[in-house]
């Protein structure tokens, strides 16, 4: 019985060894979150003549909260001006999914924030 409860505290060490492993892995590589924002082609840079991303994006996006961050995006193409989109957001990869929104598909709060009717 004296072995077991010397082994007690190396156990305990590894239940929270996995448990932080697999939380870290949870928020960095799993978790995301959406934001919105609204194209303005004069916020677009030109970063590649040879790659599939030509386009580099940087906008004020909005969680459904209304939260505000500033996103930076690549495409392949200039997306069209004054359209909505919803971006998926991860903590390191960024963002890395979006599809065009209609503006009454907007949350409440984002649509006060961008001031959309």
């Amino acid at each position: 019985m004296e072995s077991f409860k010397e082994k007690i505290p190396m156990l305990v060490a590894g239940i929270v060894a996995v448990l932080l492993i697999v939380g870290a892995y949870y928020i960095l590589f799993v978790q995301k979150t959406i934001y919105y924002v609204q194209i303005d082609n004069t916020k677009i840079e030109q970063v590649s003549n040879s790659d599939d991303m030509k386009y580099q994006y940087t906008l004020t996006a909005y969680n459904k909260n209304g939260k505000s961050k500033e996103v930076q995006f690549k495409t392949s193409r200039e997306l069209r001006e004054d359209a909505y989109l919803e971006l998926e957001v991860m903590a390191v990869r960024g963002v890395y999914g979006w599809k065009e929104v209609q503006p009454e598909d907007l949350p409440d709060k984002v649509k006060a924030e961008m001031n959309v009717e």
